[in-house]
């Protein structure tokens, strides 16, 4: 049985309002969202305790909600969560990743709407290491460091590509009538 199947046994498991469903998430992709909470967080303590509450909003919103992305949903609703732990006391790390995209992201709210599919059609657009440099920096809060040491390149070299990465989306933000 592979990833996709055991996904849908698990999603139709809360449909049936089964506490299984719990279990099997949290055995299938807890570590993947601890992962994630811990880049945010940065303390073990603190992404264990989002991971969990990923739990209960998995079992509050399926079912109405049927997700295509078992792994994808539960690690958006780890990110929000831990995003919002880290609001509630702050993470320098994610800080500094947040002030990056503020420079182009920082939009009238007129446009909030727009942006994320905006975004996606950057992000499409964009070479495939840019793009991951991109994802990986501000979406998974991975620090510089960690991305040059995974793509075989300097920190200074990581960094360069996401300037330029971020002046691309803001010219392209631009064009389409979004000024930061």
């Amino acid at each position: 049985m592979d990833q996709h199947d055991r996904d849908r046994r698990i999603i139709d498991l809360f449909f049936a309002r089964d506490e299984e469903a719990i279990k099997a998430a949290a055995q299938s992709h807890g570590t993947k969202c601890q992962a994630v909470a811990m880049r945010i967080l940065g303390n073990a303590a603190d992404a264990e305790e989002c991971v969990n509450d990923t739990w209960l909003k998995a079992w509050q919103s399926i079912p109405p909600n049927r997700p295509l992305s078992l792994s994808a949903y539960l690690c958006r609703i780890t990110r929000n969560l831990a995003i919002n732990a880290y609001h509630a006391r702050k993470n320098r790390a994610f800080d500094v990743a947040l002030d990056e995209l503020a420079e182009c992201l920082s939009v009238e709210e007129s446009h909030a709407d727009e942006l994320p599919e905006l975004l996606n059609d950057f992000l499409a657009k964009l070479p495939e290491l840019d793009r991951r440099l991109f994802m990986g920096r501000y979406w998974h809060a991975y620090p510089v460091n960690r991305l040059a040491e995974a793509y075989g390149m300097t920190p200074n070299a990581v960094s360069l590509r996401l300037m330029r990465t971020r002046e691309r989306l803001r010219t392209y933000l631009e064009e389409r009538g979004i000024t930061p």
